[in-house]
């Protein structure tokens, strides 16, 4: 089956053909490095890495281009009110941000440039624009540059919109456009905010604008076309649009498709920082690990709106565990094997269906539910295949605990996951004595005391195993 993708700009479901053969290049936009990332966020970096994920599995040579937009109004309004130069305010996040990249597991980009790195590119672009009639300087003497949205016939395609019906831009002072819809492609310098957040350019001192960096960014490392554009569907309009616009205006065909996650939401509410800290990644992983925040999300479909919940993350969770389960148990009993090269077709077919995650993990616990009838007799064949499949299917989205990064994740040095495991063996030992004299008011008493430290025996016909599970909420 031919990997088909829905394109935002077309509104339909296409068969993904590359700019190269056997190549595909993917640019997706970073996050504005203003504050800690929430489970809003990290959404879009997950969706991408299982985008990555299955076209290398699918035989592609991929790269992936993730922008850290590191100078932007934002960062300037938050570092000031801190009280700490700007740039140091964008690195510091710039750093949570790859921690939460590493600890979702998510592989990191192949290039991951800075918007500051590229300042004469982004003058180099708006240059050309404005030779071409397609933005100009500011009358009023502020140094601003305009893109002149009425020069470009397609604006609006992408988020299929008539400029007649758009709201004016509110990237920048009104003063200096010709229209109230065009937007900032350069912002000139004024006392009101550090010089070093500034450099030169042919039409006075100033910064970028928001959308310019991502055009010339995409240029540089990706080229004039390549397949895959993507973000949150937040992005789509104006960020999206504009990039489209510029980039088209100076004679780039640009991305061939558009890809947009759709948006975590609480209560029904887009998910922001002025929520508090509740959903910032590092407090999430706290309540429930990594991994399993990892598969609530990769579980819904990326168009699909994620509503989050504590209950829900929990739920999903359990869910989890019992894909993980299996694979402990099987590699128990067989000692282990390869994730498999061949996956089961039906999860193929789903993952080729516009990356449908959701009929894929039921494929996943399909298999799971028949592998577990398989694990009481013992090492087999069918066994072997069923854990193999399992761990291969997982591997697609970034969820085998037996691989990286997650099988180095013990939680604790090795000395002391001996120590522990010693410990609870030696309960488990008193526990069965207990039972074979009948004292099972004992026998029940062990179980519980180690439930209650978040141990949970299981009775398999190789003899009892134990497991840890999170506490919190209990």
């Amino acid at each position: 089956m031919t990997l088909r993708l829905y394109d935002t700009a077309t509104a339909a479901v296409r068969d993904f053909e590359p700019v190269h053969p056997g190549k595909v290049g993917i640019y997706h936009c970073g996050l504005t490095v203003q504050g800690a990332p929430h489970v809003g966020h990290i959404y879009k970096e997950v969706v991408f890495d299982v985008l990555r994920r299955w076209l290398e599995r699918s035989g592609y040579e991929v790269t992936v281009i993730a922008n850290v937009t590191d100078i932007e109004d934002k960062i300037l309004a938050k570092s000031a009110d801190r009280g700490v130069p700007w740039w140091a305010h964008a690195y510091e996040f710039e750093r949570e941000l790859h921690w939460a990249y590493d600890v979702l597991g998510c592989r990191p980009p192949t290039y991951e440039p800075r918007a500051t790195g590229h300042i004469p590119e982004m003058i180099e672009l708006i240059e050309q624009l404005i030779a071409d009639g397609h933005a100009y300087v500011a009358p009023d003497g502020s140094g601003d540059v305009y893109f002149d949205v009425k020069s470009w016939p397609t604006y609006g395609s992408l988020s299929h919109q008539r400029i007649d019906d758009m709201e004016a831009a509110e990237d920048a002072d009104p003063r200096g456009k010709r229209d109230p819809r065009d937007f900032a492609l350069w912002k000139g310098w004024t006392e009101a905010t550090p010089r070093t957040a500034s450099w030169p350019a042919p039409w006075g001192r100033g910064r970028p604008g928001w959308h310019i960096e991502c055009s010339a960014m995409a240029g540089k490392y990706l080229g004039a076309e390549f397949d895959i554009h993507g973000g949150g569907l937040d992005l789509r309009f104006p960020h999206h649009e504009n990039e489209l616009a510029q980039s088209t205006a100076v004679g780039q065909k640009f991305a061939r498709f558009w890809m947009h996650n759709a948006l975590v939401t609480t209560a029904g509410e887009k998910m922001s920082k002025s929520m508090g800290n509740s959903a910032v990644v590092r407090n999430v992983v706290e309540r429930v690990r990594p991994i399993e925040l990892r598969y609530y999300l990769v579980q819904s479909h990326y168009r699909s709106v994620v509503e989050f919940s504590f209950e829900a993350l929990e739920e999903a969770a359990k869910s989890f565990q019992r894909l993980e389960g299996f694979v402990d148990r099987a590699t128990e009993v067989t000692g282990g094997v390869e994730p498999a090269a061949e996956l089961p077709s039906d999860f193929a077919a789903a993952m080729d269906d516009d990356l449908g995650t959701p009929a894929a993990v039921a494929v996943l616990h399909n298999t799971v539910r028949d592998g577990n009838k398989l694990v009481a007799d013992g090492d087999s064949e069918a066994l072997r295949e069923a854990l193999a499949s399992v761990r291969g299917m997982l591997g697609v989205l970034g969820l085998d605990p037996l691989a990286e990064p997650w099988a180095s994740r013990t939680g604790g040095s090795e000395e002391l996951t001996e120590v522990v495991d010693g410990l609870v063996k030696a309960l488990l030992e008193q526990r069965q004595a207990a039972r074979l004299r009948k004292d099972y008011a004992a026998a029940d008493a062990v179980r519980d005391q180690l439930k209650a430290l978040g141990v949970v025996i299981e009775d398999t016909p190789q003899g009892p195993r134990w497991s840890l599970v999170s506490t919190e909420g209990n």
